[in-house]
């Protein structure tokens, strides 16, 4: 073997030992950047159109989550109604995960913001529905709350008084022990 083939060779090892180091590296950032360009080609298509759309339902969820709120501050403590803790249906938190794009942190924000404020808004309907009106309807709703089960039958006006007595104790903790006007037939009376 001659001194220039046994050169030749060292190199090549030497070369192939740092593209191996350099290989993660410049392996990582290519499929980062060929995945930013996919990522770029799907976004550039309709679905880039719709995004002010998407987004503009942001300033209604907004609206909401700050009426709901007043209307909860000011009227629950009225009724005696416990109050709803927002935090436990808004929760932002999945924008911090390190493995996301900033686009993708981004959309997990807002989807965690406008579920959460549509579940708190919810639950404070809920609360008022089992406050005013706890009678189930004719046809169980798609989607039931969970003091949907305790409402009063559909049509039976049998201790209609009483049920919903009952019903205002239980939903205020014990704070409101008070009975619905109503005359004897069951029927509410009109002011």
């Amino acid at each position: 073997m001659d001194f220039r083939t046994h050169l030749r060779g060292r190199l090549a090892g030497g070369r192939a030992a740092v593209d191996e180091k350099r290989a993660p590296r410049s392996q990582g950032f290519s499929e980062r950047f060929a995945d930013f360009k996919k990522t770029l080609k799907y976004m550039w298509t309709p679905v880039m159109l719709t995004l002010p759309i998407i987004y503009s339902v942001a300033i209604a969820f907004l609206i909401l989550d700050f009426f709901v709120t007043a209307y909860m501050w000011i009227c629950f403590p009225l009724y005696k109604v416990p109050l709803v803790r927002r935090r436990d249906y808004i929760q932002i938190d999945r924008e911090r995960m390190p493995y996301l794009r900033p686009y993708q942190k981004l959309n997990c924000l807002y989807c965690s913001y406008g579920n959460g404020v549509l579940a708190y808004a919810s639950e404070i309907a809920a609360r008022t529905e089992a406050y005013w009106c706890p009678i189930k309807h004719e046809k169980d709703p798609v989607a039931k709350h969970k003091y949907y089960d305790d409402f009063l039958e559909y049509g039976d006006d049998c201790d209609f008084s009483k049920k919903w007595s009952q019903n205002r104790y239980k939903l205020t903790e014990g704070k409101v022990k008070t009975k619905p006007r109503i005359n004897n037939k069951g029927v509410k009376r009109q002011k």
